[in-house]
């Protein structure tokens, strides 16, 4: 039994009570089924997503972070970027809500129905290495690359291969002018040369990310150091 059917006997006694005509019950129950696709779909989403925790755009302390203006967060969160194919660089030290923002406008881009996945840049390249003969991997990276908006979390966290630098350019060239991207870094596009291994790949890598884009600079003190807890009183 669906749960539209489940609900019916319900809709029907409200019909009753309110006395409603056969337009209006069979509207309540159009209305009844949409909401549950598309909360069926929301939830189908979030799991694909994969956040690693879930924090939304509300939870940002604008305040203490003064990176972001209350208006910037609330321009990001309307999304339109997102029809727009842009992109968004986060950039700044370890701690200052980068990620946080992040998942926040992976969460925001859910609610209007986009399909979002989020990957750090360790398990990519994981990914990367191993999707043609695993079968996970292969799915994973299905998913990645339809996603409308991708989210790669501490780029630069580490040096790469060039093999790994080569993979991770052809995703970037899958993902342009069809996706929109937003990637984390404590560390400038300046310095990405040296990590990749390849200054023409970073270029190439830069070309396509920084063509239609916003590099967002996040400052500050680290807040897991400030509200980090003691077992001390």
């Amino acid at each position: 039994m669906t749960e539209t059917a489940q609900a019916l006997p319900g809709f029907l006694r409200e019909a009753e009570q309110q006395s409603w005509t056969y337009q209006e019950l069979l509207v309540a129950l159009c209305n009844h089924e949409e909401h549950r696709r598309e909360e069926k779909t929301r939830q189908k989403y979030l799991k694909w997503a994969q956040f690693p925790f879930e924090k939304s755009l509300e939870d940002f302390d604008t305040i203490e972070s003064m990176s972001l203006s209350k208006r910037q967060i609330d321009q990001l969160r309307e999304c339109d970027w997102l029809d727009q194919l842009f992109n968004l660089v986060l950039l700044g030290p370890p701690g200052v809500g980068k990620t946080h923002i992040a998942i926040g406008l992976g969460l925001e881009a859910i609610e209007r129905g986009k399909q979002v996945a989020f990957v750090s840049m360790g398990e990519l390249i994981s990914l990367l290495k191993t999707e043609g003969y695993v079968r996970k991997s292969a799915i994973r990276l299905k998913r990645v690359r339809q996603a409308d908006l991708v989210i790669l979390d501490d780029m630069m966290f580490m040096a790469m291969e060039t093999n790994e630098a080569n993979l991770f350019f052809q995703l970037i060239s899958d993902l342009y002018e069809k996706s929109s991207i937003i990637l984390t870094s404590n560390k400038g596009p300046d310095s990405w040369g040296k990590m990749l291994g390849d200054q023409g790949i970073a270029t190439a890598i830069l070309d396509r990310l920084l063509h239609r884009c916003e590099v967002i600079h996040m400052d500050g003190e680290s807040h897991r150091m400030k509200h980090r807890e003691t077992i001390f009183e």
